[in-house]
């Protein structure tokens, strides 16, 4: 009876559809998938593969949402679903590929893409011949070469036409000038000496008869019969250097010799477990990523205990019914809380800047030394840890405020009945019980502080520089930092995108590992504070 129902809803939905708006219906689809095909083409054509998946994916459901009726219901999600499926579904599948390639500065074209570019290189053979060379071109934008050999002999080149000698005076050429060469040429302008040295275009014309012996432009002097330096074995997915024979192997993306040479550009490829492999064991990356991985551990710990500590101190004294001045004193900690915590960073940097910050001066007033906290690295590390106190205290000062005031008082009356002093009564009653409700905060915070981006990049790019390392890496550089100067900085080995999305990748599993763990101390603190 229910599809029966069901069905009659749909007939009067499909016929209560004009036939005016239906045809409007699927012209906009129709028009969709044209642009989806076209998009679809320019991508696959560049070498966008994945791309060229996802918004084949989309396309095909977002035809399916609109022209089933049965997927009515999903027309409402079908933007959402696509804008979910492109910047969020993509992009975490293109990070997962990427770590398994070697997608980086010098590889960050396809083999299709990669070969053209290394087959353009040239080279003049030992039987070669080379001309001094004057250039002319056309009111239609072609060019013609005047050729002089070392013999004196005289030549003219156009692109797509035999070569052929000629003399100043022949038919359609003028009279030659002091250096003997003409000074017009019929359906030609001759090119200033400089214009023609300068013009981009000229080199990458061959002039003379495709499958013969064709001339480049070889330096702003020289033209010569060059021949392609590299040929690309597909047979065997080698080069061949046609200069000296010398076989160029694929090694990851990179065509080297067995002497170690190699040819640029390399192309994109996949490397497998390389990158994860290089971030655990290469001498390159293991000293900085110790150092790296340790201040990773130690700054979210200290950031969670110290924020939490001052936070409940405050709430503590706050909580006091006879404080005097509270509700004043508490709205001006609660100032950083207030400012966008962009701006409260910048103003640290500029507080704690060596030579021109305020703090530094009163220090060496009051004591005639103040720390350098951009240059050492442990000054700086507790400047970060000073900067993220600021930043982080009011949002626990807050939240214990409230966990306090949801614990029974008449648990501390007979607390004090039974003797408890008060250091008993915090660590006994308090504490338990605010874990109970900030614990899975505090794993939170931990968590948030891991990945801290905004903090140790805005205010000291993850400086101070450690001294002898191989790639851009600081004192103060967390995981992610650290990631983005590889990915995105040049310096050191260049961006490193692979070798960045599986650090990546690393981070989100310590992130998942952490935040699975929130799970059994959540169970932990109920299980003491139903022992209270």
């Amino acid at each position: 009876m229910s599809g029966l129902v069901l069905d009659k809803e749909k007939v009067t939905r499909s016929r209560g559809e004009s036939p005016l708006a239906r045809i409007v219906f699927i012209v906009l689809v129709v028009l969709f998938d044209i642009g989806a095909v076209w998009f679809i083409q320019n991508a696959l054509s560049k070498g966008f593969l994945q791309l060229v998946i996802i918004i084949g994916i989309i396309a095909v459901m977002l035809n399916l949402i609109f022209l089933i009726p049965k997927a009515y219901p999903f027309r409402w999600m079908a933007v959402g679903l696509s804008f979910l499926i492109l910047f969020t579904v993509y992009p975490i599948i293109f990070t997962v590929y990427v770590a398994f390639t070697n997608y980086g500065d010098g590889h960050l074209l396809t083999k299709e893409q990669a070969l053209p570019l290394i087959q353009k290189a040239t080279y003049l053979p030992e039987e070669g011949k080379s001309y001094s060379w004057t250039a002319f071109k056309s009111d239609s934008g072609e060019y013609a070469l005047w050729l002089i050999n070392s013999a004196g002999e005289t030549f003219l080149g156009k692109p797509g036409v035999e070569i052929v000698p000629a003399k100043p005076g022949d038919s359609g050429i003028g009279e030659a000038d002091s250096n003997g060469v003409p000074v017009s040429i019929e359906g030609y302008q001759r090119l200033n000496g400089l214009v023609a040295a300068t013009d981009q275009e000229l080199p990458k014309i061959k002039f003379g008869l495709e499958g013969d012996q064709t001339i480049q432009v070889r330096s702003p002097s020289e033209a010569a019969e060059l021949e392609p330096l590299y040929k690309y074995d597909e047979a065997t997915d080698t080069v061949i250097d046609q200069s000296n024979g010398d076989i160029y192997y694929n090694v990851d993306g990179t065509f080297t010799s067995r002497t170690g040479k190699t040819i640029k550009p390399g192309f994109r490829t996949v490397v497998g477990f390389k990158n994860f492999s290089d971030f655990m064991t290469s001498p390159a990356l293991r000293g900085p990523l110790v150092r790296i991985v340790t201040w990773n551990f130690i700054f979210p710990t200290i950031s969670v205990l110290s924020t939490f500590a001052l936070g409940l101190t405050i709430a503590i004294l706050f909580n006091d019914p006879d404080f005097p001045f509270k509700k004043i004193i508490r709205s001006f900690l609660l100032i950083p809380y207030t400012i966008p915590g962009l701006i409260s960073i910048i103003m640290w940097r500029g507080m704690l800047n060596a030579e021109f910050g305020v703090v530094n001066r009163y220090l060496e007033n009051w004591f005639g030394w103040a720390p350098a906290w951009t240059t050492e690295p442990i000054w700086a590390q507790v400047a970060i840890l000073i900067v993220n106190l600021w930043l982080g205290y009011p949002y626990f000062m807050l939240i214990t405020s409230g966990a306090l005031q949801a614990i029974p008082s008449d648990i501390y009356e007979a607390a004090t009945i039974d003797g408890a002093t008060g250091w008993q009564s915090f660590r006994r009653i308090t504490l338990p019980l605010l874990l109970v409700a900030v614990g899975p905060l505090l794993i939170a915070s931990y968590v948030f502080n891991f990945n801290n981006f905004n903090l140790i990049y805005l205010f000291i790019s993850g400086g101070p520089p450690i001294v002898g390392a191989a790639t851009q890496a600081g004192h103060t550089d967390i995981l992610i930092s650290y990631v983005y100067k590889l990915a995105f900085e040049s310096g050191g080995r260049g961006v490193q995108y692979g070798l960045a999305s599986a650090i990546s990748i690393i981070v989100f599993l310590i992130v998942g590992t952490i935040t699975l763990v929130q799970y059994r101390f959540t169970n932990m603190w109920e299980e003491v504070s139903e022992n209270v």
